[in-house]
């Protein structure tokens, strides 16, 4: 009976880790689905959804392809950012955006940081900045450093001789391997790691 309830109990726990994952990445796209589809009121569901990924689409073509839209866009922008008040949410919300995805990406330079000599202890992190002399720091870089399992983290300036780049991962592996607290897998342990049937 033992032995039962011990199989019954390992199956559960099996099952909610082959689950889990899935459950969880279709709650977060069903979430988004829904929050998008309903910034559109009184249209059928799914629509709203559509109707917005249409409209930012093309407000991106048109901003970045016509001059006039990019005139637009830039005046809209040169209004906001000197606004009292808004102007420092707008500007912060702005520069994080585009240190992601926008033409000046901030997180592309994967980097290791040496913050501990004796025991030797590395992070890895991504160059932000690749000189502070503007703020006085001769020699120094500054470094974000992600949270393992947290969209947030934390920067530090370091010697620049302490800092070394990743070469083995793009900057979206490092960030992958960072956040999740190192136990993420390369995509060829995960080919190996994969049963092979019939073998």
């Amino acid at each position: 009976m033992r032995r039962f309830a011990a199989l019954l109990l390992r199956s559960f726990l099996q099952g909610l880790l082959i689950l889990s994952p899935i459950a969880i990445t279709a709650y977060v796209i069903y979430t988004v689905f829904s929050s998008v589809d309903n910034l559109v009121p009184f249209v059928p569901r799914g629509l709203g959804f559509v109707i917005i990924i249409v409209v930012v689409t093309v407000i991106g073509y048109l901003g970045t392809r016509f001059f006039v839209g990019r005139l637009l866009f830039d005046g809209f922008d040169y209004l906001l950012e000197r606004i009292p008040g808004i102007k420092y949410i707008y500007s912060s919300i702005k520069d994080v955006l585009d240190s992601f995805v926008g033409d000046k990406k901030r997180f592309n330079r994967p980097v290791y940081v040496c913050v501990n000599l004796h025991p030797e202890i590395w992070r890895i992190g991504f160059m932000t900045q690749k000189d502070m002399a503007t703020l006085g720091m001769m020699g120094k870089v500054a470094v974000y450093m992600p949270h393992a399992y947290a969209i947030s983290g934390w920067v530090i300036v370091v010697e620049e001789k302490y800092v070394k780049p990743i070469t083995k991962m793009n900057a979206a592996e490092a960030m992958k391997f960072a956040v999740s607290g190192g136990i993420t897998s390369s995509e060829e342990e995960r080919q190996h790691d994969k049963p092979h049937w019939g073998a």
